[in-house]
């Protein structure tokens, strides 16, 4: 196994490490505070958000996740992870590069699945950045973790699709200007062909965005939107994808996003231990440094060691992906991304406590980065779900095999003298 970077992707890295530190990390608090104040209906992205876009292009710094050389630039998933990890650093810094969720998920399902005219209509203008998009699947009165048990239905009459139900949790809905809603087209089916994808006109009458749910007391932005669907109508040919498919494609679509979720949460962990090492030798307390009092030490220790081993475990499953293929790397997608998503968390936590009232303040990016991935142990699989199906799989490989069947014998009643 080899981890490296191609020299396309080092020379990528290096490029937008430069970018960043010159136009993101000075641009980010106003690019927080834009996003806040002018998205909505008809406004996709605020204006310094545009000129940082449009620069990043002009860069060749764009749609880098694409895997196929028609739309990006090409890379592994090895090698765009680890452009993933630069770019989480920042929660700004995906949008800026045109590699935000959901956005990339749906292009990616959009050039895969989509017809011709689907790519002109949707595709093009979220490559070209003119647009954004939204996931509709998750359901406020079904479990996320289980969505066999989606409600919203979608009836074809007279050549149109008729969609009733209710969405919450979609993800980027303000500003989006098209909705990729899962709902259950064939309700008598197998559990894992009842629904289908469908791409849904954010304006189209009968689609209200209802609200957007306030998170962790945030409620502004692209935001986390509930949608209603009341007699929705859109054409037949807005079918994304087969009849049935839409667990198909949503895992098409969830695996390398978990990979991409991951590194961006291991990109918001270094910088959340560089700037809980800097504190450390900064602060004094109690006659010296905190970086000299031995329970810090074990805060650097404990989270260096631990950043590391979830990176290698996520190149890891990159590179099985890259190697053999989403379904062979299930089992490791699955292990990288709960490792990913609980180290974050755990080394933001330390920084925030070494940083003490600083720390929950907005005056540091800290509070803001455990909040914006708190989310990351829920969404693409809850952690539970993930441990579930990783003991499973254990299980199932360590399984005795069933003894051959015995020579019958009869009963000794019933063997005659």
């Amino acid at each position: 196994m080899d981890f490296s970077p191609s020299a396309a992707a080092e020379s990528l890295r290096e490029r937008l490490q430069g970018f960043m530190d010159a136009h993101v990390y000075p641009a980010e608090r106003e690019v927080l505070q834009a996003l806040d104040a002018e998205v909505r209906p008809g406004v996709p992205f605020p204006g310094v958000l545009v000129q940082l876009r449009e620069r990043a292009k002009d860069e060749g710094l764009w749609n880098l996740f694409m895997p196929d050389a028609e739309y990006g630039p090409g890379l592994s998933n090895v090698d765009y992870g680890l452009l993933c990890e630069t770019m989480g650093r920042s929660p700004v810094a995906p949008m800026v590069f045109n590699c935000h969720a959901p956005d990339t998920g749906n292009m990616e399902i959009l050039a895969e699945h989509g017809t011709a005219a689907q790519k002109e209509r949707w595709l093009n203008p979220l490559l070209e950045g003119e647009i954004r998009s939204c996931f509709s699947m998750t359901e406020p009165h079904t479990s996320g973790s289980d969505p066999t048990g989606l409600r919203t239905r979608a009836t074809l009459q007279d050549g149109e699709w008729v969609i009733e139900g209710r969405k919450w949790y979609t993800t980027g809905a303000v500003g989006a200007a098209v909705a990729i809603a899962m709902v259950v087209t064939d309700p008598d089916a197998a559990p894992h062909q009842r629904a289908s994808m469908i791409l849904v006109p954010i304006d189209t009458p009968g689609l209200e965005v209802l609200r957007s749910i306030s998170v962790m007391g945030h409620d502004k932005g692209p935001g986390h939107c509930e949608l209603v669907y009341d007699g929705c109508r859109v054409p037949e040919a807005n079918l994304l994808g087969a009849r049935g498919a839409g667990f198909t494609i949503a895992q098409n679509r969830l695996g390398p996003g978990r990979i991409h979720h991951s590194m961006r949460a291991l990109g918001a962990a270094e910088r959340g231990f560089e700037l809980m090492c800097i504190r450390a030798n900064d602060r004094v307390a109690f006659g010296g440094p905190l970086a000299d009092k031995q329970f810090i030490q074990d805060f650097v220790a404990r989270s260096r060691m631990e950043i590391d081993a979830a990176r290698w475990m996520v190149l890891h499953a990159a590179w099985k992906m890259d190697s053999a293929g989403k379904g062979a790397a299930r089992q490791e997608i699955s292990m990288a991304k709960v490792m990913a998503a609980n180290v974050c968390m755990d080394v933001l936590d330390r920084a925030i406590q070494v940083h003490g009232g600083l720390g929950v303040s907005d005056d540091t990016p800290l509070a803001l980065m455990w909040r914006e991935n708190r989310v990351l142990r829920l969404v693409d699989g809850a952690d539970e779900v993930h441990k579930m199906a990783i003991a499973r799989r254990e299980l199932r490989r360590r399984r005795p095999e069933a003894p051959a069947p015995a020579e019958r014998v009869p009963a000794p009643e019933a063997v005659s003298g």
